[in-house]
C-alpha cells in the first residue's frame, strides 16, 4: 500500500485538501522556474513514497526535472504531428499501467509545432481522462497569457485541479480555480506562497489589488476585429495596445477619435456625464471595462460612476495613494434585453410599465416569473468563469441601469442590490448568482422604479438594466465578513445644526459593518454623522442620549452559514475574534461614564460597548481623507455629489479608501430666503415646528393626510401594515389627482420597524408635497431627519418638503381640534378601509376651512409655520 499521494509541499495538500488518486494537476504559470520547482517537489515526494514516476520530455526549453534517480524519462517527439504524437504518448501510458505518477513538460511549447491552440486542447482532452481511469497523478503546465480562453476553458473543464500561479511585488500567490470532489471554505482563495506555507488572502483590498494586477481578461481574450462597431471599435484599440501606441495619449487625433465613439457605446448618450469622462477617460480604461464585461452594451450610470470618479481621484497622486484597488466585472444591458426575449418576458415588461397603478398587485407574479428564468450556456461560462476568479470572495450584485444615477435622477434604492456570500461548491455558487441577477432585473420593474420613472417624466425613456459586479469589501471576523465602516459622503451638507458647521465641507454617514445600514432608515438605530468642517462635534452632549442615537446593530456576511446577518454591537465587541480595531470604533460605557479606550484590546469588565467612532475621528486620517476626496469630486464634477465608500486601514495605521458609487448630489433650495409671514393670527396656524434645516415653502395644500400618533400606536402590526397601504391608496386615488397633499404621521416613515413609524415605500408618497413627521411624548415615536439615506434623498429629488414636528414641546404649537376633529374624507373615498377610520383621517382644507394651507420653513431660525392662507 502507497501513502496518499502529496505534492511534497503539505501546506498545498491542505489547501487542495488532499491529493486524489486520478487527479491531472494543471498549473498555469507566468515563469516555467516556479513549474520546475513545483514538479521537483511532487517527484521527490513521489519516489520517497515508492512510486513510479516518469517525465514526459517534448519540448524545447530546459528539462523540467534535473536528473533524479528513479525518474524515468520517456522522450516523445511533437514533429511527427497531433495525431501520432496523441497515439504514441497514450500507447506509452498503457504500457506503464495503473497507479504511475507523471510528470509532463509545457504543453504551451506545443503551440509553435503544432501551430494551433486546439490541437494542445484536443491532446490534453485525449490524455487526461485516461490518466483519470489509470489512478495516476500527473503534473502539467501552461504559460498564462499565451492561449485563446476558449482553449483554456476546455482544459479547465477536463482536468481535476486548475492552479494558477503567479508572482507580485516579489510574492509568490496561489490560486486554485478547480479542485473537482473537494471543498474547504478557503480553497479558491488566493493564497501567498511564502516558506513552504500557503495562508490565504482573505482582505478584499489585497485580493483585488493582486488579481487585478495579475491579467485584464479572465472572462476572454482582447477583442479582434469583427463587422459590428463594437467589435471593430474595441478591435482596433486592442491592435493599437498590440503594436505599443500609448492609448493614453488623447493628443493623437485616432487615439481621441476612438474614446469618443466608445465612451457613448459603454457610457450612454448622458451630456453632462460625458462631458467631464472626457476629461479623464482614455481608451485604455474603455478596453479595461470591455475585457471585465459580459456581454454587451452599456454598463449603466452606477458603473460609469463609479469608474469614473475612480479616474478622477487616481489622476491625483494624493487620493491615488489611498484609493483601493477594485476588480469590477459588468454585465451588459444586452444580456437584460436578451433575458426578457429568452424567457417571454418582453411583453410582461411592456404591461406592467404602462399600468403604474396596478404595480403593486401585480409584481409579485411577474418577479417569480423573472427567477423562473433562464440564461444561454455562453452566458452562464462566462458567470462561472467571473465566479472562479471571484473565489470564495463575497460579491454584490448591484443595479446600473441606463438612467440610474444620472444627473438629477439618482434612483436612489429603486433597484435592487443582493449580496452573494459566495460559499460553497462552484454550481450553488452559480446558482445563488444567477438569482441575485435575475432579482435585479425584475427590480427595473418593481412600483417604486415605475412611480419613480412615471414623477420625473422618464416612463418612456430608454430603461436597460445593466449591473455591476463588485468584491464585498471587508475581511473576516470569527464567522462574519465586514468592513471596518462604510457610509456615504456628501461633499455638501443637506443642512447644518448649528452655526458653526460648514456646510460646504461635507458631511458623512458612517455604519461598522456593510453600509446597509447607513442608507436605509432603520428602526431604533443611528448611523454616526460627521459634519467634515467638526467631526466630532455632535448635538448630544450626555453618554445616554449618545447611547440612544448610536448603532446598536451591525449587518454583515456569515461565511459559514453562507448569509446576510444583523448582530448586536455587543455580540461583535466581545467575539472571540474582534475587531483589532475596535479601540477606534468602540467607547465604553460604565457608571454612566463614557470612555474612549487608550489602546486595542477588550473594554473594562462590564462596561457597555458604544459606537462612536471617536477614536477613528480623533486619531487616524479618516476626516482629512474622505474630505479631500469629496472635494477632489466635487471639483471635478463641477457639482457636489453623494458617494459610498468602505475604509480599511493599512499596516502604518492610515486610511485607505474603497470607493463604491458616485453621483451629482441633489440639495435642497429654491427657497433659502424664505420667511416666516409675521402676526399671523393664532387661529390660522395649524402647527409650528422647531428644529428645522431645509428651508422652503409649500402653497395651497388641499389635502392633509393625518395619522394620529396615539390611535396608530394601539394598533395591531397588522393593521400598522395596512397603514401604510392606505397612504399608497390615497397617495394614487383618481379622486386626489391634482390636489397638493400633505402627509402627517408618527415617527420614522418608511422605517423597517413599524412600531417606529409609518411603513411606506416612495410608491406610497411619491404625489405628496410635504411630510411631517410627529412625535407625541407618550407615543415613544421620533423623527429622524436621516439626511444620507435613500429615502430623504427621495424627499429631496421630489421637491417633498420634510418637517419634524414635536407637538407637546413648548416651544411648539398645534391645532389638534383642526386635525381630529371634523369630517373624515377617506369614509368617502375609501370607504372599504372601515376599520381605520379613527387612525387615518384625510382632511379636504378647502371643505373645512374655505381655503389651502401653506408651510414655510425658515433655515435661518430653524422654524415651520403651517397655517391656512388668505381665502381667495
Amino acid at each position: 500500500m502507497y501513502p496518499p499521494p502529496s505534492t511534497g509541499i503539505p501546506s498545498i495538500d491542505r489547501v487542495l485538501s488532499a491529493i486524489i488518486p486520478g487527479d491531472n494537476i494543471v498549473w498555469q504559470v507566468d515563469d516555467l522556474d516556479v513549474y520546475r520547482s513545483l514538479a521537483e517537489r511532487f517527484a521527490q515526494a513521489s519516489l520517497q513514497a515508492g512510486r513510479k514516476l516518469v517525465y514526459f520530455r517534448f519540448a524545447e526549453h530546459e528539462p523540467v526535472l534535473p536528473p533524479m534517480e528513479g525518474v524515468e524519462v520517456s522522450t516523445l517527439d511533437p514533429s511527427i504531428g497531433f495525431d501520432a504524437f496523441a497515439q504514441e504518448a497514450h500507447t506509452r501510458i498503457g504500457r506503464y499501467g495503473r497507479d504511475v505518477f507523471y510528470v509532463f513538460d509545457n504543453l504551451s511549447d506545443l503551440v509553435s509545432r503544432w501551430g494551433t491552440d486546439e490541437s494542445i486542447a484536443n491532446f490534453f482532452r485525449v490524455a487526461c481522462p485516461y490518466l483519470y481511469e489509470l489512478d495516476t497523478v500527473t503534473y502539467f503546465a501552461l504559460k498564462r497569457g499565451m492561449h485563446l480562453d476558449r482553449t483554456v476553458a476546455r482544459i479547465r473543464d477536463t482536468t481535476q485541479v486548475l492552479v494558477d500561479v503567479f508572482q507580485r511585488g516579489g510574492q509568490t500567490f496561489l490560486h486554485p480555480l478547480k479542485a473537482l470532489d473537494r471543498y474547504s471554505p478557503t480553497m479558491f482563495l488566493p493564497h501567498l506562497f511564502r516558506d513552504d506555507e500557503c495562508v490565504p488572502v482573505f482582505e478584499s483590498g489585497q485580493a483585488a489589488e493582486i488579481l487585478s494586477s495579475l491579467r485584464s481578461t479572465p472572462l476572454r481574450a482582447s477583442p479582434a476585429a469583427g463587422t459590428a462597431p463594437w467589435d471593430r471599435l474595441f478591435g482596433r484599440v486592442a491592435q493599437l495596445r498590440e503594436a505599443g501606441r500609448d492609448l493614453r495619449d488623447l493628443s493623437d487625433p485616432e487615439i481621441r477619435a476612438l474614446r469618443d465613439e466608445l465612451l457613448r457605446m459603454v457610457f450612454g448618450e448622458r451630456p453632462a456625464l460625458l462631458q467631464v469622462a472626457e476629461c479623464y477617460i482614455d481608451p485604455a480604461d474603455l478596453l479595461e471595462v470591455r475585457e471585465r464585461m459580459i456581454g454587451s452594451g452599456r454598463i449603466g450610470g452606477k458603473a460609469a460612476g463609479m469608474i469614473l470618479a475612480r479616474k478622477i481621484l487616481s489622476s491625483r497622486p494624493e487620493m491615488a495613494e489611498v484609493l483601493e484597488p477594485h476588480d469590477s466585472f459588468y454585465i451588459g444591458s444586452d444580456i437584460f434585453f436578451s433575458f426578457l426575449v429568452d424567457n417571454d418576458l418582453f411583453s410582461l415588461r411592456l404591461r406592467q410599465s404602462r399600468d403604474v397603478h396596478t404595480a403593486a398587485e401585480t409584481f409579485p407574479a411577474l418577479r417569480e416569473r423573472f427567477l423562473a428564468g433562464r440564461f444561454p450556456p455562453d452566458v452562464v461560462d462566462q458567470f462561472s468563469r467571473m465566479l472562479d476568479y471571484f473565489g470564495q470572495a463575497p460579491i454584490i450584485v448591484r443595479s446600473s441601469s441606463l438612467l440610474e444615477d444620472d444627473f438629477g435622477n439618482a434612483f436612489a434604492g429603486k433597484y435592487e442590490s443582493v449580496f452573494c456570500p459566495n460559499q460553497g461548491h462552484l454550481p450553488d455558487r452559480l446558482e445563488a448568482f444567477m438569482n441575485a441577477v435575475k432579482q435585479v432585473y425584475a427590480s427595473a420593474l418593481s412600483p417604486d422604479a415605475l412611480a419613480y420613472r412615471l414623477k420625473h417624466n422618464l416612463a418612456d425613456s430608454d430603461e436597460q438594466m445593466a449591473i455591476l459586479v463588485q468584491r464585498v469589501a471587508g475581511r473576516p471576523v470569527g464567522r462574519l465578513f465586514l468592513p471596518l465602516v462604510a457610509g456615504v459622503g456628501f461633499s455638501h451638507s443637506p443642512y447644518v445644526w448649528s452655526d458653526e458647521l460648514d456646510a460646504s465641507q461635507g458631511m458623512l454617514r458612517v455604519v461598522v459593518g456593510l453600509g446597509t445600514r447607513a442608507v436605509d432608515r432603520v428602526g431604533g438605530d443611528y448611523p454616526r454623522t460627521i459634519f467634515l468642517s467638526h467631526p466630532t462635534l455632535r448635538p448630544e452632549v450626555d453618554a445616554a442620549r449618545i447611547l440612544k442615537y448610536s448603532q446598536h446593530s451591525v449587518d454583515a456576511l456569515d461565511i459559514v452559514s453562507n448569509e446576510f446577518v444583523t448582530v448586536p454591537v455587543e455580540d461583535l465587541a466581545a467575539a472571540s475574534h474582534p475587531f483589532p480595531e475596535g479601540h477606534l470604533l468602540f467607547s465604553w460605557l460604565q457608571d454612566g461614564h463614557l470612555a474612549d479606550p487608550v489602546s486595542a484590546g477588550r473594554g473594562p469588565r462590564g462596561a457597555r460597548p458604544v459606537v462612536t467612532l471617536n477614536n477613528l475621528l480623533r486619531r487616524t486620517d479618516f476626516t482629512a481623507v474622505l474630505r479631500s476626496m469629496l472635494a477632489a469630486l466635487q471639483e471635478a464634477y463641477g457639482h457636489p455629489v453623494d458617494t459610498e465608500f468602505t475604509v480599511s486601514l493599512r499596516g502604518d495605521g492610515r486610511v485607505r479608501v474603497n470607493l463604491l458609487q458616485c453621483r451629482t448630489l441633489s440639495l435642497p433650495g429654491g427657497a433659502e430666503g424664505a420667511e416666516i409671514p409675521a402676526g399671523l393670527p393664532a387661529e390660522r396656524v395649524l402647527f409650528e415646528a422647531r428644529r428645522c434645516a431645509a428651508p422652503g415653502v409649500v402653497r395651497g395644500i388641499t389635502h392633509i393626510v393625518y395619522i394620529d400618533p396615539d390611535w396608530y400606536t394601539g394598533l395591531s402590526l397588522d393593521l400598522k401594515r395596512q397603514v401604510g397601504r392606505v397612504v399608497g391608496r390615497l397617495n394614487r386615488h383618481p379622486a386626489l389627482d391634482g390636489a397638493r397633499l400633505m402627509l402627517m404621521g408618527p415617527g420614522r416613515w418608511g422605517s423597517s420597524n413599524i412600531e417606529l413609524g409609518v411603513n411606506v415605500t416612495y410608491a406610497d408618497i411619491n404625489n405628496a408635497a410635504v411630510l411631517v413627521e410627529v412625535a407625541r411624548s407618550r407615543g415613544g415615536h421620533t423623527p429622524e431627519v436621516s439626511y444620507g439615506t435613500h429615502f430623504f434623498q427621495d424627499l429631496v429629488e421630489d421637491g417633498i418638503l420634510y418637517v419634524p414636528l414635536y407637538p407637546d414641546r413648548p416651544d411648539c404649537r398645534f391645532a389638534a381640534e383642526f386635525f381630529l376633529e371634523g369630517p373624515n374624507a377617506l369614509e368617502v373615498l375609501l370607504p372599504e378601509w372601515a376599520v381605520l377610520h379613527s387612525a387615518v383621517r384625510l382632511i379636504d382644507v378647502r371643505g373645512v376651512a374655505g381655503t389651502t394651507a401653506a408651510l414655510v420653513v425658515d433655515a435661518a431660525e430653524r422654524r415651520a409655520v403651517c397655517y391656512l392662507e388668505d381665502a381667495q
